[in-house]
Order: C-alpha cells, then structure tokens, then sequence
C-alpha cells in the first residue's frame, strides 16, 4: 500500500498533562469491538474491569460509548490528566479512538492517507507555524489495499484537481484573498463536470453557521458572538489551514461527487480566523467542537450546501 502523510507527521509527540486543553474531555468516546472484546478478559475483581463495566453506555446512535462524568470528562481521566485506564493496562488496550488522536486515515484503495488533527492543541500549533508550503511525502508498506467502491477514473480526476488546488493555495505570488477567490471559482468548474449542485434555500446568517447546536467548550461560543467580518490576513498560517483542509478532505468527493462543499470548506478556514482570531487556538477549538461531534458536523455538512451565506459568490465577496 502506498502511505501519504505531511511532511511534519513524524514529528507530532503527544504532551501529555502539559497539554493546554484534553482530548479526553467534552466528547464521548466509542468503545470499539476489539478493544470491548479485550475487557472482556480482564478479571472481573480488578479495580479497572469493574470501573469499565460501571460507564459502559451506548448513545443516540447505537454507538457503545463510555458514559463521562458530570463534568464532561472521560471517566478514566485523572487530576493529573493522565489516564487511568492507559496506566492500569497499557496504551495498546485504549479504545482505537484514544490511540489514534489526533491522526486521521483517508483510505482510497492501494493508497492510505494519514495526517494529524486540528482539534490537538500540539499538532494545530505545528500545522499553524509551518514557514514552508505544506508538503507530503509518499511511501509504501506491505498493507494489502482495502476494498472499496470508488470509481477509477473519478478518483484519478479528483487526485489532478487536487494538485491543481494546492498551486492555486499555496501560490505566494498572491495575496491569500485572491488565491481563495480563485479556489472557489475552481470548485465550481469541477463541481460541473462531477454532478449537479443543490440550490440553497436556507437564509441563515453567516455567523450563526457556527452555533453549534452541541457546545463542548463555552470559550468557542464566546468567539463566534463577538465575530465580526474583518480582511483575511496574508499570513502562512491561512495557506497552511487552506493546505489541511485541501489535503484532509478532497478526494473524498469521491464517495458523494461534492467537491465544491469540499472547496467551501477551504475557504470558510481561512475566513474563520479572520472573523474568530488569529491564532492556532480559533482553529483548534473549532475542529474540536465540529469535526468531533457527529451532531454538529452533520449540521455543517448540511448547511454548505443549504447555506445562501455559503454560496461561492457570497464567499468570494468576503474575501474583497
């Protein structure tokens, strides 16, 4: 199989209780089969068994979750922000979220893509400081290819059009506003030759896309109800976002045909730290309350094809 990953992947370390926020707070985590199977047979006198028994639960989608404390924190999430459960049978016996954080994994047939998050503190921080262009670097490993029903000849359009999408994002001839004008415009030529686009009817406002129904850390509300509309800043920090998103979600217009939603999230990116703040916190405490609430995220993908806010015009006239 042939691995992509950005070229800083390697150089992610997780820090621990140093951390300035916790992946282990706000948001529930699935318990998956394998890990499940594997509690199964600890002993069922031990201190960790009977606490993972106790929070077992499931949600309002089916999921086996454990259950977190009234203070929305991981029941295993001690004062130390340490956890209980990593120190009581090892880092191997977490749940597959917990050991995967904040890596991502786009498979697509022979080629796996995996990159890191920015709802991690640490990685946002690496990602937001990068001085160079984003960059990626390919390998193989002896993974068998994973099945899937995507079709040739789309997938090798849209990995084209990606390389197209960096040039246009990470062209430093331009200021960034002209480059995310240019993306939209893009997005719409491919989004032509894929399949029709929805017209919008929903007269939300721009701002209120981001009140996110499900709230994990007040602190974003607080952002989003004192945005106002300012000029993107022509900083690295908005190619590098730009970069992320390109990268991160792409060539998964390849399941739905929706490439210009995929392109709308690009530049609503780098709208956000203009609007939000200009600093790796604003972008991390967004993708911890969107992209790790299936909820909220689910609302988002919704809205960027209802949203008449969200239509590319309106967003190219936001970055005039």
């Amino acid at each position: 199989m042939i691995l992509r990953t950005p070229s800083f992947y390697d150089d992610f370390k997780c820090i621990a209780g140093e951390c300035t926020d916790s992946c282990c707070a706000g948001w529930e985590v699935d318990a998956d089969y394998a890990s499940l199977d594997y509690y199964k047979t600890l002993d069922l006198n031990t201190e960790i068994r009977k606490r993972i028994d106790s929070v077992l639960d499931s949600d309002e989608f089916g999921n086996t979750i454990f259950r977190l404390t009234k203070d929305k924190r991981c029941p295993f999430l001690n004062n130390d922000n340490l956890c209980d459960m990593h120190i009581a049978i090892g880092a191997e016996h977490t749940p597959y979220t917990c050991r995967m954080f904040p890596r991502f994994i786009n498979d697509f047939g022979n080629t796996r893509e995996m990159g890191l998050s920015f709802s991690c503190p640490t990685a946002s921080q690496i990602m937001f400081n990068l001085k160079e262009p984003m960059i990626f670097v390919t390998s193989e490993n002896d993974l068998p290819p994973q099945l899937n029903e995507i079709d040739a000849q789309t997938y090798c359009y849209l990995v084209k059009a990606r390389k197209r999408a960096f040039a246009v994002v990470q062209d430093r001839s331009l200021p960034i506003n002209r480059r995310m004008m240019n993306l939209l415009e893009l997005g719409e030529e491919l989004q032509k030759d894929l399949d029709d686009y929805p017209s919008p009817s929903d007269d939300i406002d721009f701002f209120d896309v981001f009140k996110n129904p499900e709230l994990i850390n007040p602190l974003w509300a607080q952002k989003v109800n004192s945005a106002s509309i300012k000029a993107v800043a022509d900083e690295n920090f908005n190619e590098n976002i730009a970069s992320y998103f390109i990268f991160r979600y792409f060539l998964i217009a390849v399941y739905d045909y929706d490439i210009l939603s995929k392109v709308k999230m690009v530049a609503i990116g780098t709208l956000m730290t203009a609007c939000f703040g200009e600093d790796s916190r604003t972008i991390q405490l967004w993708s911890k309350e969107t992209k790790h609430s299936q909820y909220n995220m689910d609302r988002y993908k919704n809205l960027l094809t209802s949203a008449k806010c969200l239509l590319p015009d309106n967003l190219k006239r936001m970055f005039i």
